[in-house]
């Protein structure tokens, strides 16, 4: 597979012509608006009082530079969720952030295309699609709005798992171009956690966050370990709360790996792990 422009690749285009550097390492705070995500679901403020905007200026205090809306759980045993609820739950916090923090750099967690295109009209600024284009209509979504697209390898990987994610990327990559979305707007998710037994599995997701110069394809990659099972495998800790140190080490870890972008519950303990690394 031919490996895209690397000046291409220092900046990922935005919905409405703006750009997000690539020059450092980069933190995605993450903003679940669900009832049950594994670590922090129904704990987030209603979008239309002061406590919902305190949280989302505390997030980008602490150095967050993304934050990332998500309407649906990908928890294991998650149950999907329709697209009207979807919306009813994502787009008020899209227009809150929007008016709150007018600079701030929001991307949309869905797997549908109509809740993308919807988000980007409210204010969103790029797409982080975990199930890898599975929805037939979201490359038009993103190719219409010019934007970047997270795309997650959506199969587990066993045995070699480096290699399976390489494998799976260049596929992905090839529908993209297919599509018509030009490697310039590709970011690339191995998925740490996707397709785990019960307990996670901690060789396999280390592999993969360690593994990115091997299966990139000179893509920027995010990485997004935080809280997830195998951390809690790692560090004895059941409670996904209580995985901020283990979830900081990994996001680290992946950083000096080659991850331009980490994925987090804890910004300020990951901002500052990152700065003084």
């Amino acid at each position: 597979m031919a490996r895209p422009s690397l000046p291409e690749l220092r900046s990922l285009p935005l919905a409405r012509g703006r750009t997000l550097r690539l020059g450092r390492p980069l933190v995605m705070g993450i903003l679940n608006v669900t009832p049950d995500s594994f670590s922090d679901g129904g704990r987030l403020p209603a979008p239309d009082g002061p406590a919902f905007v305190a949280v989302v200026h505390r997030m980008l205090d602490d150095g967050a530079d993304i934050l990332d809306i998500g309407g649906e759980s990908t928890r294991p045993g998650h149950a999907a969720v329709p697209v009207a609820e979807e919306l009813r739950r994502v787009l008020p916090v899209v227009e809150a952030i929007r008016r709150a923090a007018p600079a701030a750099i929001l991307s949309i967690d869905t797997r549908k295309a109509e809740v993308a295109r919807a988000a980007l009209a409210a204010g969103a600024d790029f797409v982080n699609d975990v199930s890898g284009l599975g929805d037939p209509a979201m490359a038009a979504v993103v190719r219409e709005a010019g934007c970047a697209i997270v795309l997650m390898r959506d199969q587990p990987c066993r045995g070699d798992v480096v290699a399976a994610a390489a494998s799976q990327f260049a596929g992905l990559v090839a529908k993209a171009r297919t599509a018509g979305i030009s490697d310039a707007q590709l970011v690339l998710d191995p998925g740490l956690g996707f397709g785990d037994p019960p307990g996670g599995d901690p060789v396999a997701n280390m592999a993969l966050l360690e593994g990115v110069p091997a299966y990139s394809h000179g893509f920027p990659v995010l990485v997004g370990a935080s809280r997830k099972r195998f951390i809690g495998t790692l560090t004895g800790e059941a409670d996904p709360a209580r995985r901020v140190a283990g979830s900081v080490a990994a996001a680290r870890r992946a950083v000096e790996c080659g991850a331009a972008i980490v994925r987090v519950h804890d910004v300020r303990e990951t901002v500052a792990a990152l700065r003084v690394a």
